[in-house]
Formats: C-alpha cells, structure tokens, sequence
C-alpha cells in the first residue's frame, strides 16, 4: 500500500476504537493517512490519538474555530485515493443515501470523484432494519463498496451480525481494491505455512529459520480471490483474520499431517509452503540433557511426508503444489521432487538468491509444471508473488 493516499471518516459507533489499530497498520505499510472525524466520534477515540498516529491534523469541523481557518472538503476529496469510513454508523449511511450534508465528512464524501468504501458498524437489529437495507442498496447502486459487517460479540450485549470489520479484514478489503483483485473464486485450499519444531527435550527443539510470511501471503492471495482457506501453520508471528479463513495452529510434522489428513478431502487444492522438519529424535527426553551427559548423540528418525500423503491421497481433481528450498543444484533438484511425489507445481526458492531471505518481506521462485518451466518470478513482494501463484494455479487445466 505504499504511497497509497487514503483519506479515514471516522463516526460515532463505538467501534471507532479499533481505528487506532488500522491507522497504525496502514501507516506500516507506508500509505498516506489524512482523517476526518463527525462531532460525535470524538466521544469514542480522541482527536489526538488518530492525529498522532496519522502523523497529520484530524479536522472535525468545518473550520477551525481556535484560527478561523475553513477545512477545505474539496481538497480532502481531490487528495485522496481511496475515501473509507469506518466505522459507518446507521445515522451516516442514511444520510449519504438520501443526499444529506450537515457536516465535513459529508461534504467530502459528495464531494468525491473517487471511490467510497464504508464499513458499516451497528447493533443487530438496525444492521437488518428494512431503512438500512434500503439505504445500503442505494449507496451500493451510487458506486460505493460495503465492507460488510461481522458476527459477534456487540456493544448492546447481544450476539449477531453488526459489528464492524476488524481493521486486518478492512486492510485486506483496501489490498484487494489497490491490487484491483475480484472475489470470483469458488473452492477451498489447504495452505500449510511456517515452521515444524521436533522437541529434544523440554527446552530444545529441532527447527529452521521460516517465519510463514509466504505462506500467509498465499492465504490472504487465495481469500481475495474468494477461496475459503484452511491454513495450517507452524510457530509464527504473523497473523491474519477472514470470515472464510479456518487456522490450525501444530507444531510437529505429525501434528501437520494430522490436521491436512482432517480437512484435504474438503479441499480442490493443497498449497504446501510449510518449512517440515525432515526428521524428529526418535526420543524425546523428560529432563533436559546436561553437558557431558551420556546422551551426546541423538538418534533421529524420519518425518512422515505430508506433501506426498496428500498427493498420494487426492482424487481426479484436487491440484498439489509444493515449494522446494535448495542450496544447489536448484532446478534439478525441484524437478525430481516434483516428479517423485507427483506434483502439479512447484515453486522453486534458492538461499543463493539475494534479497530472498527467510523472515524478509520479498521472495523471488520460480515456478515449473510437469511440462518444464512455468515462469521465472522477479524478487518483489511475498503478496505479489502468491497473487501471481494462484492465478499460475487457476490456469492448470483451465
């Protein structure tokens, strides 16, 4: 989202706390962040929160009262990319509906010749209210996008559907927008993603250094596209939230096919980007090993193959790709891999490859089929490089 210039309305629901959260996301990601914030928003996040984690002034008003100064609607609308409110209250979004303006934030909106996204944010009862809806399918047909809202816990102490997004499925929406990706997709993929550890003893284990970034760059590549995602993944920091996303947490490489095994006769494609130990101790000790200890060599035993069970284990017309990490002989080596464990893809990285490091934000593959060479990707970044993926994948057979 670098450079992106995205303008915030923020409104009074109660939600407006967690725009904190999204402004210090989009701020990461080196996008351009101006808010405009209604009167009554100030009761639920303060200006000084959203103005100094946008690095800008927030206006509220039409002018500045303290200097006298107009807020220039106009200019607001003209600067920026992308107009989202979050959250969008029911009093809001009636409002832009019926071509009501009685403050700055409306004035921008209809004022814009870019594109408006609101999040709407309510209780659920007014979320299904036959006003709103009316009211939705207005702005919908006026060219405005509905992030829409989720289940779960709300502000009344009911349970439903009205609250809004979370902020990493709003920046996933914003991704999708910029990245101009359609939700046309049908279908569930197994993505596999992060590390194993193999425990020693208490205290140690057997791991690499995979951080799962490509991994989850696939998962939120397929989820844009519309696929529901089933991702299992090792030990990681990263996160990612979607309605259509089921995440399975392990550890082992038993413990990973384990969960593949539960869910791979649900899925049309396995994306296998896990980093899997190839071999565990064939014991694990109780009690940590001291130096000097009698134990000194550790006797290992082989992983099972999770990438070739689900291969092995696949009808007619699920799809497996595989990834291959290789420190020489790149291109042969993934060939045989490919064709000894019957793969339809896979992606090729080398640790020769500069830029291309483990935890980093780019990676650089290439990709071959059972035909040869597919495409030969550039270092650019993980997302970018899963969106090229699955559209390499969805063109298998096609």
């Amino acid at each position: 989202m670098y450079g992106k210039r995205i303008l915030l309305g923020i409104t009074g629901g109660i939600a407006a706390y967690k725009i904190a959260y999204l402004i210090r996301s989009l701020k990461k990601q080196e996008a351009e962040v101006k808010c405009i914030m209604t009167p009554a928003s100030s009761s639920f996040i303060s200006p000084l929160v959203v103005s100094t984690l946008s690095e800008n002034e927030v206006s509220v008003e039409f002018w500045n009262k303290e200097t006298g100064t107009w807020n220039n609607h106009v200019s607001y609308a003209e600067w920026a990319d992308v107009f989202l409110i979050a959250p969008a209250t029911m009093n809001t979004i009636g409002k832009m509906a019926n071509g009501l303006c009685d403050n700055l934030l409306l004035a921008t909106y209809f004022s814009m010749k870019g594109k408006t996204i609101v999040a709407p944010a309510m209780d659920l009862d007014m979320y299904k209210h036959p006003s709103f809806l009316r009211n939705m399918d207005t702005l919908t047909k006026d060219g405005v996008s509905i992030i829409p809202a989720e289940n779960g816990a709300l502000a009344s102490g009911l349970e439903g559907e009205g609250r809004m997004a979370e902020p990493a499925n709003i920046e996933t929406y914003l991704t999708a927008y910029f990245k101009n990706i359609t939700p046309k997709a049908v279908g569930k993929i197994c993505i596999t993603a992060g590390p194993t550890q193999e425990a020693i003893d208490p205290v140690r284990y057997i791991s690499n250094h995979s951080s799962g970034k490509m991994g989850f760059a696939i998962a939120k590549a397929a989820l844009l596209r519309g696929y529901e995602v089933e991702l299992i993944c090792g030990p990681s920091q990263e996160e990612l939230v979607h309605p259509k996303l089921n995440r399975t947490n392990i550890k082992t490489a038993e413990e990973l096919l384990k969960a593949v095994q539960n869910c791979w006769h649900q899925c049309n494609l396995g994306i296998f980007s896990a980093a899997v130990a190839d071999f565990r101790p064939a014991k694990m000790s109780s009690t940590k090993l001291k130096k000097g200890s009698a134990e000194e060599v550790i006797d290992l035993v082989q992983n099972p193959d999770v990438l070739k069970w689900a291969s092995l284990h696949r009808d007619n017309k699920q799809k497996v790709v595989g990834f291959a990490l290789e420190t020489n002989n790149e291109q042969e080596n993934a060939l045989l891999k490919l064709e000894r464990k019957n793969l339809d893809l896979i992606v090729l990285n080398s640790t020769q490859d500069e830029g291309a490091t483990f935890g980093g934000e780019k990676n650089k593959v290439t990709i071959f089929g059972k035909q040869g060479l597919v495409c030969d990707l550039k270092l650019q970044d993980k997302f970018d490089i899963a969106v090229k993926l699955i559209d390499t994948i969805e063109k298998i057979d096609a």
